[in-house]
C-alpha cells in the first residue's frame, strides 16, 4: 500500500510570516504590526516588516517549489491586505497579489491550499473588541466573501483557521502573542465561540458562493497524546487523554474540534467551566457543525502517557538526553500514527498533516551548501510513522512540512530555522537546505523507500 498515487506532497507557510511589505500597496494593519513594536515582545525585538519578502519574490519561490517538487503549496490570504480595515473597503492591490500568486501556483503545476486565517488580524477591528465583539464573525463572512468571490473560480482547496487554540490561549490567555491580552475565563471563553462561529460561517459562505466543488477543512493544533506500549490499557489511556478536558481548557483537542464536528461542547468541558462556559445562543452550534471534507491537524511534539496502577492515567518524562529540536520540543515520531489513528476514529474525515517538522541549528557551511541530517532524520521518522499507519487503511490524503522556508517565528522573532530553504534575512538569498534535496527524492518516489533515504 503505502501513500496513494494521489499523495499530496507539500509545504506550509503563513502571510505574516513571509510576506514582509507591511505596509505597501494599500495594506492595512495587523495585530501583529501591533504587537512587533512593543519592546521585548519579540526574541531582540525583531518584527515581520520585511520578513523573506515573499511579497516581491513570491516568482523565485515558486521556482523553488518546483525544484523540490511540491504537488501542494499552503499559504495564507493576509486579512488586512485585502481589506484593510477588516470591513468595508476592498484593496484590489491586495487581490492582485494573491491573484498573481494563483496563476504562477497553478502554472506550475502546484495546488493551492490556502487558509483564510492565520493569525494577522487587522488592527481596525482589534479596536472594536476583536474576537470578544460579537460582530466579530459577521466580520468573518464578509472577508471569506471577498475571497470566494475572487478565487473559488481557481482553488478548490480550502482551510478556515489555523491553530485556533494558539492564538485564543498564546494571544488572549498568556499574552506572549499578539494582540497580547490576559483575559479572564469568561471573555477567554467568548473568544473561542466566536472563533468556532467564524470557521462556521467562513464553510457556509464558501459554499454558497462558490464556484465549483470545493474541498473544506480546518487546521488546529493535534494535541496528540502516546501510549508508553501497545497494551489495550496503555492505548485507551492515551486516547482518553487525548480527548479528555484539563486546566488549559481551550487548549484541549475536544473544545475546538467536538462543535465542528459532532455539533457540541463536550461534557467534560462544560462541567469543568460550569457557569463560565459559553454563551450560545439559538442556532449557533448548527452554523459551527459544517459539513467538512478533511480533518487538519498540526503536530510538532506529543506527551507519553501510560495506565497508571490506581487506573489513572500518567504522563512519562522522557528519559535525560532524549532527542530534542533546537526549540527544545521532544522529538516523538509516532504522534503521527497514533494522532491520525485517535482523530479518525473520533471524527471519521480523512487525514491531512497541515504542518510537520522541527527548528534545526542550520547556517551555510564554509562550502556553500547547508547541511542538515537532523531535520532529514525527524522527518523520515515521522513519515514512517505516517506511513505505518495509512499501511493500516486509515485514509491520509496530504503531508504539509513545516515550513517552506526560514521565517519570522512570531515570538522567537527569526531565532528559529524550521525551513526546508534556508533564508539570509540581510541579503534574502535562498540556499535549498540538504532536506529540501531530500524531500525532493521522497516526493519523485511518492515516499517509497522511505528508510533507505535516510543520509
Amino acid at each position: 500500500m503505502g501513500f496513494s498515487k494521489n499523495f499530496i506532497w507539500g509545504a506550509s507557510t503563513a502571510s505574516y510570516q513571509i510576506e514582509g511589505a507591511w505596509n505597501e500597496d494599500g495594506k492595512g494593519l495587523s495585530t501583529w504590526d501591533m504587537f512587533t513594536s512593543r519592546p521585548n515582545a519579540i526574541f531582540k525585538n525583531h518584527n515581520g516588516k520585511e520578513a523573506c519578502d515573499h511579497y516581491h519574490r513570491y516568482l523565485e519561490d515558486i521556482e523553488i517549489m518546483k525544484k523540490i517538487g511540491l504537488k501542494g503549496y499552503r499559504f495564507s490570504f493576509s486579512w488586512p491586505r485585502i481589506i484593510p480595515e477588516g470591513v468595508g473597503e476592498v484593496n484590489e492591490k491586495g487581490l492582485d497579489f494573491y491573484d498573481r500568486l494563483v496563476d504562477a501556483l497553478l502554472e506550475a503545476d502546484i495546488c493551492p491550499y490556502p487558509t483564510i486565517y492565520h493569525w494577522d488580524y487587522p488592527l481596525n477591528l482589534y479596536k472594536k473588541g476583536g474576537w470578544l465583539n460579537s460582530d466579530s464573525s459577521n466580520w468573518f463572512a464578509e472577508y471569506t466573501r471577498v475571497l470566494a468571490d475572487r478565487f473559488t473560480d481557481r482553488i478548490e482547496h480550502w482551510m478556515t483557521i489555523n491553530e485556533p487554540q494558539v492564538f485564543t490561549w498564546a494571544g488572549h490567555k498568556e499574552g506572549r502573542h499578539a494582540p497580547g491580552l490576559k483575559l479572564d475565563t469568561e471573555s477567554l471563553v467568548c473568544v473561542a465561540h466566536n472563533v468556532l462561529l467564524s470557521h462556521g460561517k467562513a464553510v457556509q459562505t464558501l459554499r454558497s458562493r462558490t464556484k465549483r466543488n470545493l474541498k473544506i477543512g480546518m487546521a488546529p493544533e493535534g494535541i496528540v497524546k502516546i501510549p508508553a506500549t501497545n497494551s489495550p490499557q496503555d492505548i485507551e489511556a492515551a486516547r482518553q487523554a487525548t480527548f479528555s478536558m484539563d486546566s488549559d481548557y481551550l487548549r484541549i483537542n475536544t473544545w475546538w474540534m467536538d462543535p465542528v464536528f459532532l455539533g457540541h461542547y463536550p461534557t467534560d468541558g462544560l462541567e469543568l467551566l460550569k457557569e463560565k462556559g459559553p454563551v450560545i445562543n439559538d442556532g449557533d452550534m448548527e452554523i459551527i457543525n459544517q459539513p467538512l471534507d478533511f480533518f487538519g491537524f498540526n503536530n510538532y511534539f506529543s506527551e507519553v502517557v501510560q495506565h497508571g496502577k490506581e487506573g489513572n492515567i500518567q504522563i512519562i518524562s522522557q528519559p535525560p538526553g532524549s532527542p530534542r529540536t533546537a526549540y527544545q520540543w521532544d522529538i516523538t515520531p509516532s504522534a503521527l500514527y497514533w494522532g491520525t489513528k485517535f482523530f479518525y476514529e473520533r471524527y471519521g474525515k480523512p487525514i491531512i498533516i497541515t504542518e510537520n517538522g522541527l527548528s534545526n541549528l542550520d547556517w551555510v557551511s564554509v562550502d556553500g551548501q547547508v547541511h542538515d541530517p537532523q531535520r532529514i532524520d525527524f522527518l523520515t521518522r515521522y513519515l514512517v510513522e505516517l506511513e505505518k499507519i495509512i499501511e493500516e487503511g486509515i485514509p491520509v490524503l496530504g503531508y504539509f512540512q513545516w515550513t517552506l522556508m526560514d521565517n519570522f517565528e512570531w515570538g522567537a522573532g527569526y531565532r528559529e530555522r524550521f525551513g526546508l530553504v534556508h533564508v539570509d534575512y540581510e541579503t534574502q538569498k535562498r540556499t535549498l537546505k540538504d532536506s529540501a534535496k531530500w524531500y525532493a527524492r521522497v516526493i519523485s518516489e511518492n515516499g517509497a523507500n522511505l528508510t533507505k533515504n535516510l543520509n
